[in-house]
């Protein structure tokens, strides 16, 4: 696997307002979010058996609060280290730790199943990124991204980030369905059921075997 040299990175984490969308009171906000985990929970009514279930980028564990009541044995990991606080605040009872997408810390197909939720927009290699989840998973995958130009059209309906074209500070890779399903297909695996909450895509992914 190539070297990351994580001082050149585009991506800046530690300066994105990861939490915001769960922070704003609206009622339009709220309703969003609420359909983005009400299509993850439909995807997941259509797997069984999964005894481990991991989260890559947790953030400060606003979304892994929700996941832990949906899967049993869940563990979360963040890479921005001043958040593993916060996230293990939110989540007392689970396993947090810090570490890169591009390095996993668990083993070879030790992970029944993989969440990576609005995180591969903001990835300078997300296709080296899908290789490490790759290999650390045993079977599935749960990948969520902004629809695009969906998601940039409603930024600039609501005069947010009009110099940049509606485009969200830190994210750096833009996907429609059709293009986010070939590229998990091509590194992942088959994909098994998609969900467009507005203005997202969540796809669930079967791990190709050799």
């Amino acid at each position: 696997m190539k070297k990351i040299d994580y001082s050149k990175l585009k991506a800046v984490p530690e300066s994105e307002d990861f939490a915001g969308k769960y922070e704003d009171e609206s009622k339009i906000a709220e309703l969003l979010v609420n359909n983005y985990f009400k299509s993850v929970s439909k995807l997941l009514s259509k797997i069984e058996n999964v005894i481990s279930a991991h989260e890559i980028g947790v953030g400060e564990g606003r979304s892994t609060m929700r996941l832990s009541k949906m899967v049993n044995n869940l563990t979360g990991s963040e890479f921005v280290k001043d958040l593993i606080p916060y996230a293990k605040k939110n989540n007392p009872n689970l396993k947090i730790f810090n570490e890169s997408v591009y390095e996993l810390k668990y083993e070879n197909e030790s992970v029944d199943l993989v969440f990576l939720l609005e995180v591969l927009e903001h990835l300078d290699y997300p296709e080296l990124a899908l290789d490490e989840i790759k290999r650390i998973s045993k079977e599935y995958l749960i990948l969520g991204v902004p629809r695009e130009p969906l998601w940039r059209v409603l930024n600039m309906c609501r005069f947010k980030y009009t110099k940049d074209f509606g485009n969200t500070p830190g994210h750096l890779n833009h996907w429609s369905r059709k293009s986010i399903v070939k590229l998990i297909e091509r590194k992942y695996g088959e994909v098994i059921a998609i969900e467009s909450p507005v203005p997202w895509t969540i796809v669930l992914a079967k791990k190709y075997t050799n």
